[in-house]
């Protein structure tokens, strides 16, 4: 087994720890780590920790409350107002700092009120690939990555995963809503929810893989690659959907789906 050596290394990391507090978001990477914290330290030693927040879609809160449910995790659910900080509404490329500075602190506090030692996120090391200015709060707030520490890739985790029986190992990647919209772009609850229900759109029709990429009038769709060709067949229902979502043009992107495609622009 390919990452034989990188779970031992997990499990030393977590049973080490004593005690945690986990950033829970129901996603493939989160779920791997609750599952194997769950596997070497007691119950009442891990909080699983869900932020509710209007950057993300409703469905994703009731998935990680179902996945905590059947772990038999102790979950608790708070509340972010991000959209309340001018800097991250503003929408500069260090965004993503200011959401995952106010989600750390929240956890910090509630960490010491239950006398839980650290707090884990599920950040993995395919996550370096890319530009992730939320690392500087994580190290401001001294957030730990056990999963990147012990060398994980994504991979890694899905296919371990799919080994445990984890019915998150194939789940989509999820990403905050905001990240749909280019750098500089004003941030409101108007246009993150016209952007999820876009999205629900061709996720209803079984795409493995959807972003709707916001530029005021016009939305960018990406899917995978092989997928292009069914939304293109699929053009015109989805466009008169979309139009009355409040959006004239409606392309596609031709390289299809690919992680934090919005940060081209920076490394450019």
């Amino acid at each position: 087994m390919q990452f034989k050596n990188k779970l031992f290394k997990l499990k030393k990391i977590l049973k080490k720890s004593g005690s945690c507090l986990i950033a829970f978001s129901g996603g493939v990477d989160s779920a791997l780590l609750l599952k194997i914290a769950l596997s070497v330290l007691p119950k009442d030693r891990i909080l699983a920790v869900t932020a509710r927040s209007l950057t993300y879609p409703k469905e994703e809160l009731l998935l990680a409350q179902e996945i905590a449910r059947k772990f038999g995790a102790k979950h608790k659910i708070i509340k972010t107002s991000e959209l309340k900080d001018k800097k991250f509404i503003s929408n500069n490329p260090n965004r993503c700092y200011f959401c995952k500075k106010e989600l750390f602190i929240k956890l910090k506090t509630l960490a010491r009120k239950d006398k839980l030692k650290f707090i884990f996120d599920a950040s993995n090391l395919s996550d370096k690939t890319d530009f992730r200015p939320g690392e500087r709060a994580k190290k401001e707030l001294q957030v730990r990555s056990p999963l990147q520490e012990a060398g994980f890739t994504k991979a890694d985790i899905r296919a371990l995963s799919k080994k445990l029986g984890l019915k998150t190992w194939n789940k989509p990647a999820q990403a905050c809503l905001a990240s749909r919209i280019p750098y500089g772009v004003r941030i409101s609850q108007p246009v993150l929810e016209r952007v999820n229900k876009a999205e629900g759109v061709l996720r209803r029709l079984s795409f493995s893989q959807v972003r709707a990429r916001h530029y005021n009038g016009l939305c960018r769709l990406e899917v995978p690659e092989k997928e292009i060709g069914r939304l293109i067949d699929k053009r015109q229902s989805i466009v008169d959907k979309l139009k009355k979502l409040g959006y004239n043009y409606i392309t596609v992107d031709m390289e299809g789906y690919r992680t934090g495609s919005l940060n081209e622009v920076i490394r450019r």
